[in-house]
């Protein structure tokens, strides 16, 4: 069996990506600049918030925890998601 190039290997899943888009558009509507002041006034580690909008390092509980931070509903940030994996 062949190995994967490391481009390959680390090809992220485009619901991951969709996701983490998503964080960033909700921070940036609800005025934060900087992933930063968001992750600070919510009580995240920065350094996970920013890998979560990065697309790595999901949690669950790290996703519950910022859409809390936004008030934002699981089935309301899940509602426009019509991504199946191929």
């Amino acid at each position: 069996m062949a190995k994967k190039d490391k481009k390959e290997a680390k090809k992220l899943d485009p619901r991951i990506l969709e996701i983490s888009k998503k964080l960033k558009e909700l921070r940036i509507e609800k005025g934060y600049t900087s992933y930063e002041n968001f992750a600070i006034e919510n009580g995240i580690s920065r350094m996970q918030y920013w890998r979560m909008e990065q697309g790595s390092n999901f949690t669950f509980q790290s996703l519950l925890k910022i859409l809390d931070g936004h008030q934002v509903s699981l089935s309301e940030f899940f509602k426009d998601f019509d991504i199946r994996k191929k």
